[in-house]
């Protein structure tokens, strides 16, 4: 199921920014008036005055923070490298860091890291044999044919058992393999082009490596067909399908099932098969398609998956397509900011723990907790206010919100990397090992109780997410910091950047995603058919509003791809609005910097999320990104709200007042 999140980081990196305020005067561009376009008017100054850096598609107040931290991080990982005294965690994180700085030695090996997992493909005799090959290089988490892992049951939250998933393809996702305007045309040719010049670094002649190029592509499209769309993927009705494993050998009875799943640590009787389709559109292709090509198919995911961490013609060639093609980047990130995320990315909550030591402490903890429990007090009296809903699923809701649990900061016991080898000079190995640590990780949950103080997020993470079969908000260190939270700022400004995000968590339990599970995280009804039609009707008019906001010139945003965050920032706007009038009411507050509280709290919105970004990636988060961009989230959630309209004065007729068609569901 996927983990509905506040922002998506994964295409971006940072730039150092230090000293953050949770609000600036400086970042408004006041030729603009806030009724016409509050976006503009929150960010202008700021957008102007910060142009997108060479080796960014994306600059933002997520990314100022997101390098902040980074730096932090680097530290950290230098000082635990030169340590010639070290705990146990700082030999990990050190060794692993300075393992993957080591350009000259990755260089002087080449592929040799490699040659094993590759001289195993190329021996393969029999299609047979694949299984064998499928067992191996999943456990190293080489994303070939399909996916899998574990994950708690969509009908018993309780039970964790397997999950099978589509995957193995190289390009974002099902539809870039079939759409027909010019630039996905371009896209794919771009691919096939670099897939032949990652087989020409590996040895390939030209002609060779064009031909391998051809085979992958072609049958990547093959499995492709199978696979379901980025919005068909949010409806987890889609993704329920609890079955036999004698019905997964019926659909894809060429695979060794009774060999594949015992040696993945897989031996219950039944399983998830999230899209079925794939794997009949895989078996097809096993059946159809000669051992050699496959051979060419498993070759080249395993150099793709292995290129960040190879000799620099290798990490070259895979930003130029995943970097510079897809998302608009200039430039490659310095080598230390990968080497700072592959570290977060593997040894997460050891680089971690040393980090909230150093930034965040309990106090931090307390100060955030204090704000979620105003912010569900606030959402309560929404729920119970609401004239749309009928009593019998408004006690089902409210059931649900005081179920919610609230992860701030930290885990509350950190992950044990005892068991994972580390070794100095050997940075593929290092990665893959970490792989095959965190693969057998999660496939040992099958069967045991769920962990529902497990994290999905590392401490540093700049961003926060809901996770609806645990039905609990999670807070990591890594946000809990300027501009998000800013303990110099008035409480105005604070409501309105962290109070909403907390707001935006909490709703997303109330989305059209999180909506379909009950308050102990089962995929159930709890709406009775009145008020469900109600509901849906009100974030069908979500979906038309964000679906007439522009991407790129020539591609609209995706309204039913963006409902469940647009939903979430609309509602966590709103209580976020709620929960400070609640705290200030009473008092007498007069302006501060020239605004009021009510109006502070919408610049502290407005400028979370000032940013800039390449149309490169603009289109590629159009496509695949279930988040809106920074402009419509800011108007989108202003221009339905009444209090908006009332704290800046603005008038009907105004582009920032919907008036009667004005959309909200909480």
């Amino acid at each position: 199921m996927r983990i509905a999140t506040l922002a998506l980081l994964s295409l971006v990196s940072a730039l150092t920014c230090a000293g953050q305020a949770g609000f600036s005067p400086e970042a408004l561009d006041r030729s603009v008036n806030p009724c016409t376009n509050f976006y503009q008017f929150a960010c202008g100054g700021w957008m102007k005055a910060n142009p997108i850096p060479a080796d960014q598609s994306t600059w933002g107040r997520f990314n100022e923070l997101d390098e902040r931290n980074k730096s932090i991080l680097r530290d950290i990982l230098e000082t635990s490298a030169a340590k010639k005294t070290r705990t146990a965690v700082e030999q990990k994180i050190g060794d692993y860091y300075q393992a993957c700085m080591d350009e000259k030695g990755i260089d002087a090996k080449g592929i040799a890291p490699l040659k094993p997992m590759l001289d195993r493909i190329n021996a393969l005799k029999d299609k047979k044999e694949l299984t064998g090959e499928l067992i191996r290089l999943h456990q190293a988490v080489v994303d070939v044919m399909f996916n899998l892992t574990s994950g708690q049951d969509f009908k018993n939250a309780q039970e964790v058992i397997a999950q099978l998933d589509q995957g193995g393809i190289g390009l974002p996702e099902r539809d870039y393999y079939f759409k027909d305007d010019e630039k996905s045309k371009g896209i794919r040719k771009a691919y096939v082009a670099h897939v032949a010049k990652m087989f020409e670094l590996a040895g390939d002649k030209a002609d060779i490596a064009a031909k391998k190029a051809d085979t992958v592509m072609k049958l990547e499209t093959a499995l492709a067909k199978g696979h379901l769309d980025v919005v068909s993927r949010r409806d987890p009705q889609l993704l329920d399908h609890r079955m036999p494993v004698k019905d997964l050998v019926a659909l894809a009875p060429s695979i060794d099932w009774a060999q594949y799943l015992p040696a993945m640590g897989a031996k219950e009787a039944t399983l998830n098969v999230a899209v079925p389709e794939a794997f009949k559109a895989l078996d097809a292709q096993i059946r159809a398609v000669p051992l050699d090509d496959w051979k060419v198919y498993l070759f080249w995911h395993v150099i793709h998956s292995a290129s960040p961490l190879m000799p620099k013609a290798f990490g070259d060639e895979n930003f130029s397509f995943y970097g510079r093609t897809l998302t608009g980047a200039k430039e490659q990130r310095p080598r230390w900011k990968r080497c700072v995320q592959f570290v977060d990315g593997d040894l997460g909550e050891a680089l971690g723990r040393r980090y909230v030591e150093l930034t965040f402490g309990e106090k931090g903890k307390d100060r955030t907790l204090a704000m979620v429990q105003a912010l569900e007090k606030a959402l309560a009296e929404d729920i119970d206010k609401l004239d749309w809903m009928t009593p019998e699923t408004k006690k089902k809701a409210l059931e649900k919100l005081h179920s919610i649990s609230n992860k701030i900061g930290f885990p509350e016991k950190w992950r044990d990397y005892s068991a994972l080898d580390i070794k100095q000079g050997d940075a593929v190995g290092n990665s893959f090992r970490a792989n095959t640590f965190e693969f057998r990780r999660q496939m040992a949950k099958i069967g045991k109780p769920v962990d529902k103080n497990e994290w999905f997020m590392s401490p540093p993470t700049v961003n926060a997410y809901y996770d609806p079969q645990n039905n609990n908000i999670n807070f990591p260190a890594g946000i809990l910091q300027p501009p998000f939270y800013d303990n110099k700022m008035d409480d105005a400004v604070n409501f309105g950047a962290i109070g909403a995000v907390i707001g935006h968590e909490l709703t997303h339990g109330f989305d059209d995603q999180g909506s379909q599970f009950d308050a102990k995280g089962n995929l159930a009804n709890w709406w009775t058919e009145k008020d469900m039609k109600e509901f849906q009707r009100r974030t069908e008019c979500f979906e038309k509003q964000y679906a007439s906001y522009t991407a790129t010139e020539e591609l609209k945003l995706n309204g039913k791809l963006t409902l469940g965050e647009n939903t979430a920032d609309n509602g966590g706007l709103r209580i976020a609005y709620m929960a400070l009038a609640n705290t200030i009411a009473g008092r007498s507050l007069g302006k501060t910097d020239g605004f009021t509280p009510e109006q502070r709290l919408f610049l502290g919105w407005g400028q979370i999320w000032c940013q800039n970004q390449r149309a490169e990636v603009a289109r590629l988060r159009a496509q695949t990104d279930p988040h809106s961009p920074g402009e419509a989230r800011v108007n989108g959630t202003v221009t339905n709200m009444p209090e908006f309209q009332k704290a800046f004065a603005c008038t009907e007729g105004q582009p920032m007042v919907a008036g009667a068609n004005a959309c909200r569901a909480w």
